[in-house]
């Protein structure tokens, strides 16, 4: 079930309130897929990977109930569902830059 972080339950610390919202894996990687633009269900779950149904369904409606994700049901048979980032949701852009860089330093730091 997806739940609104509710703003008075937001804690104090800004970095504390980014990890509340995107601080789980398959948020991050939800987010990373979709900044090029809209994707079906489908296609989020074969771009992110190892991620079942459930899990992804659920992190979407996460999303979704806190405004980084705008889901679009159209009235076809089968219903075709397609997944967006908000304005909201694409102003993390520059967080997933800032986390891809760091990552790509240190792997080359470390890893090479």
């Amino acid at each position: 079930m997806a739940e609104q972080i509710n703003k008075k339950e937001l804690p104090a610390c800004p970095v504390e309130t980014t990890l509340t919202l995107i601080g789980d894996k398959w948020k991050v990687l939800i987010l990373r897929d979709l900044l090029p633009g809209t994707k079906r269900f489908g296609e989020l779950k074969k771009s992110i990977g190892n991620v079942s149904q459930k899990v992804l369904t659920a992190q979407l409606r996460d999303m979704e109930a806190n405004g980084l994700v705008n889901r679009h049901v159209y009235a076809e048979v089968p219903p075709r569902v397609e997944y967006s980032l908000t304005e909201l949701g694409y102003s993390l852009k520059p967080v997933l830059d800032a986390m891809w860089n760091w990552g790509e330093g240190y792997k080359a730091s470390y890893h090479s």
